[in-house]
């Protein structure tokens, strides 16, 4: 695959230097990259889900080697072998279940004995192989001789059909495997104006809401309350040191919304004020908590204090399987420190010590907090509002258990 190694290897070097940045962006060429190589790749006779899922692998560990801090590589790489995966067992279930009604029909009464594939119990057994390990599963197990598939007396017609099938699969598979990529491109693209169209319900008339540094999620979202003809304010921190909350104070200004900036440090003084705080997010991790912009963990402990509800918009793919206490997940990007300070007026500062050497000042520009799931009212994705005790639920039906490796190190 020529082509599309160098498209990767294009990707790789512009996330390594940092000319790729933000999730949506980095999630949609993610998922563009990898259709390349599924759309490329040459099925064998045999293991035409293996070999796909393998290739999908290799390239996807490369992409998530070169920038780990960036999530959303690694989540939409595991949701395209969840679709491989799901599609295959789809079209193998398919072909069982029409095997089965071809021999009832051709062996009549002889098949009796045997249980016959049910649409139920199919489904029940793709259920339990794609679903992580739960009490749900284990409810909805059922047992192996019920889906085993019932024997058959014509052995050539049995050993013709199963040669159709299988060539008939291979086809079929790379081809449904592409069409459900589509469309979580297609999801990708589109979360900001799913995400906007729950704006009516949540933010009311005559409103204060408050948001810390910019967020397009965040401001589509406002934007269409605005449209909805809601009248309500918007108070906007400034987000230090990049000072993003100006640009989207200027933004909302610009669409007839009164804006308010205020400094980070003022967010308590004023957090008694606002009906509601609304932000964006980095990541959604699997126990409920949030990697966000720096800062924001500051606003969701003041709004606690003041039970003032803490809303998170984000799309379905920042949505990451992995729990804050994962190495991925440890790191953090320290961006430069000129943003902090300029080199020239504090050069006197940056002498070496009489001790060890080192410099007597350190500037230290982290770019991400935490937030914990209980500092965290609701979830608003393009799939509908959700509680952070749900998000596990939602994880569990977008990634299969077997893709939570990641670089041979595991994840749980």
């Amino acid at each position: 695959m020529p082509d599309v190694q160098a498209l990767v290897n294009d990707f790789v070097l512009k996330l390594k230097r940092r000319k790729i940045e933000g999730s949506h962006a980095t999630a949609k060429q993610t998922a563009e990259i990898l259709r390349s190589v599924v759309s490329q790749h040459r099925m064998p006779y045999t293991n035409q889900a293996a070999s796909l899922i393998d290739a999908v692998r290799a390239v996807g560990e490369q992409m998530i080697a070169a920038n780990p801090v960036e999530l959303a590589v690694g989540n939409i790489v595991r949701r395209v072998l969840h679709i491989i995966r799901e599609e295959d067992l789809s079209s193998t279930t398919t072909a069982i279940e029409g095997l089965g009604l071809s021999d009832d029909d051709v062996d009549g009464d002889e098949n009796e004995d045997h249980p016959a594939l049910s649409a139920a119990v199919l489904a029940a057994a793709a259920r339990s192989t794609l679903r992580a390990p739960s009490l749900q599963t284990l409810l909805e197990d059922i047992p192996v001789s019920a889906a085993a598939p019932p024997n058959s007396s014509s052995g050539g017609d049995s050993e013709g059909r199963s040669k159709s099938e299988k060539s008939s699969r291979s086809r079929k598979l790379k081809h449904d495997v592409i069409e459900a990529m589509n469309e979580l491109i297609q999801d990708i693209d589109t979360c900001h104006e799913q995400i906007s169209e729950q704006a009516v319900e949540h933010i009311h008339q005559n409103e204060v809401i408050l948001t810390l540094g910019r967020s397009r999620t965040v401001k589509e979202f406002l934007y269409a309350a605005k449209e909805k003809k809601r009248s309500f304010r918007v108070f906007v921190a400034e987000g230090a040191p990049r000072y993003q909350g100006h640009v989207l104070a200027k933004e909302l200004v610009a669409k007839g919304l009164q804006t308010t900036v205020i400094t980070d440090s003022a967010v308590f003084a004023m957090i008694s004020r606002v009906n509601m705080v609304i932000v964006g997010a980095h990541a959604i991790m699997a126990n409920g908590g949030v990697v966000a912009p720096v800062g924001i963990n500051m606003v969701a402990l003041a709004a606690q204090k003041h039970a003032v509800p803490f809303v998170v918009v984000a799309g379905s793919h920042k949505l990451c399987p992995l729990y804050p206490h994962n190495p991925e997940v440890l790191l953090n990007e320290l961006k430069s420190p000129s943003d902090l300070l300029d080199f020239g007026e504090f050069s006197d500062c940056m002498d070496f010590g009489i001790q060890g050497g080192s410099p007597l000042l350190h500037v230290v520009n982290p770019t991400f907090d935490y937030i914990p799931p209980k500092l965290v009212s609701l979830f608003i994705t393009d799939t509908g509002g959700h509680n952070p005790s749900y998000i596990y639920r939602l994880i569990a039906d977008y990634y299969s258990a077997d893709d939570l490796v990641v670089q041979g190190k595991s994840t749980s």
